[in-house]
């Protein structure tokens, strides 16, 4: 039986060594709910190396790790970021998380572009994939894959868009990930949406430790969780449990390039 696959968490994030009891539990808790696999993200230099690093620590189930330079952080110095991208880490599989967020505006969406721009054409360089935050731009980020390409390989990562959005991001050839906040009572536009997409295109994630599940919202997430999204997921979408488990697995294992589970 295939397990789960986390397809975006943040392993290295200080909670792990400060909120809860540590790295090695937060690993059993997943591997007793099922998960087999993990992919740790990086948004900026810092925590892109530290991702690298976990992924490289945990044996108990297969970590791999991304690099990138979240829009909220696109003013900062990319070259740190792509020094890591061709390093040539054995566990390094993608690049981001990176993209487009207009409803925090943390950076100007000139260096947001000018950075995700980027990390498009480091994507396409080195053969990875793709991780694509987008939060109230998909216009933009629309223009910026007309510019640059859609790599081959790319994934729009906790996706809050409306059915609209999901369907414009699928006709550019890029997947869906759907998070945690399926779950919530508000998120009837974000159901809408994961309902139509296909399932050779959907992937699971927790974005942990931010956006934990229903029954644990408001408290801290971690990869144990991507059961109850696949499992609410597999009950809006009238799919099998199983088939949803097996099939995003085997979607994220295309995605980033890695054997099937």
């Amino acid at each position: 039986m295939s397990g789960w696959t986390d397809a975006h968490c943040h392993l290295q994030d200080t909670f792990l060594d400060e909120g809860t009891d540590g790295l090695d539990a937060v690993v059993a808790r997943a591997l007793a709910a099922g998960v087999g696999r993990v992919v740790v993200i990086g948004t900026d230099a810092a925590t892109s190396a530290a991702a690298l690093e976990v992924a490289g620590r945990v044996s108990a189930l297969e970590a791999y790790a991304t690099v990138g330079l979240h829009p909220h952080q696109a003013a900062e110095d990319l070259a740190p970021v792509a020094a890591l991208a061709r390093s040539g880490a054995s566990r390094l599989v993608g690049i981001g998380e990176c993209g487009l967020d207009y409803y925090y505006e943390h950076s100007p969406r000139s260096e947001q572009r000018r950075a995700f721009a980027a990390q498009v054409g480091l994507a396409h360089e080195l053969d990875l994939a793709l991780v694509v935050h987008a939060r109230d731009a998909f216009d933009d980020l629309y223009a910026v894959f007309a510019s640059e390409g859609v790599p081959a390989r790319t994934v729009i990562h906790c996706f809050t868009g409306t059915p609209e959005d999901a369907e414009g991001c699928l006709e550019r050839g890029c997947d869906v990930s759907i998070s945690g906040i399926v779950t919530f009572k508000n998120a009837d536009v974000l159901r809408a949406a994961a309902r139509l997409v296909p399932l050779e295109r959907l992937h699971v994630e927790t974005d942990s430790p931010y956006l934990a599940p229903v029954p644990h919202r408001g408290r801290a997430n971690e990869p144990a969780y991507v059961a109850l999204v696949g499992e609410f997921l597999a009950g809006l979408r009238g799919e099998d449990v199983a088939t949803l488990r097996a099939r995003t697995a085997a979607n994220t294992a295309r995605l980033f390039g890695l054997p099937t589970p």
